[in-house]
């Protein structure tokens, strides 16, 4: 996603434009309001983080001209905690509250949590990563140039870590998101379907090259892996 950081202090600002940008978002970012709104109009950001005490347009100033041109979310961010403050923000059409100091995977959470009420930005429903093809219209896998006949837990596991090529995803994420509906499922699942997912698209499941693990972190597509012409070449 294209996120927009409204955020005055230099070291929270960067921070969180730190953190997202790890995550897979384009981060822009903005150290006032006025800033903020001129960015807002410019680059059409998917989602706004959005500081209340900031200089020239406070947040409150920003959330309402966000809302009179559209419903782009936005999460309040502040150091107030007052009831009154939370409830100003919301009744003006902001989407959630953070509280500084935050926890960067509280902001992870919500910005998820916001994005599912949203809709989220448009999902592609193709996705090509090294020798990797997914088309969700018709659910099928290419690997190599090669079809791939994949269960429909195989497709969604693959297709949770397509999502963002290069990030690393925990088991517990993994299971929150492959697993939703199944609340019995727990690590040994998903040790089983990435097992069963490489014997179906990797070449040498020893040296796997696309679904990778990193150690003590979790798995991730690896946005690196050669594709068939590399290879050749």
């Amino acid at each position: 996603m294209r996120i927009l950081i409204a955020e005055d202090d230099p070291k929270s600002r960067a921070l969180l434009a730190k953190f997202l940008k790890a995550q897979g978002h384009e981060v822009i970012s903005a150290q006032d309001g006025q800033e903020a709104l001129a960015l807002f109009r410019e680059k059409a950001p998917d989602l706004v983080l959005l500081d209340v005490m900031m200089p020239r347009v406070d947040g409150w100033g920003v959330l309402k001209e966000i809302r009179a041109q559209g419903n782009t979310p936005v999460i309040l961010v502040t150091v107030k905690d007052a009831t009154e403050d939370k409830v100003h923000g919301l009744s003006l059409g902001a989407d959630d509250y953070i509280t500084k100091p935050f926890d960067l995977r509280e902001v992870e959470a919500r910005i998820e949590a916001v994005m599912r009420r949203a809709g989220g930005p448009q999902a592609p429903k193709r996705i090509e990563v090294g020798p990797l093809l997914i088309d969700d219209e018709t659910k099928e896998v290419r690997v190599y140039g090669r079809r791939v006949d994949l269960s429909p837990k195989e497709y969604d596991l693959l297709r949770f870590l397509a999502s963002k090529p290069g990030r690393v995803f925990s088991q517990e994420e993994i299971l929150r998101n492959v697993w939703a509906d199944s609340p019995y499922a727990g690590a040994e699942d998903v040790k089983k379907y990435v097992y069963l997912l490489r014997n179906k698209i990797e070449r040498d499941t020893a040296r796997p090259e696309i679904v990778v693990t990193v150690r003590g972190f979790g798995y991730k597509l690896n946005a690196e892996a050669p594709s068939e012409r590399n290879l050749s070449s």
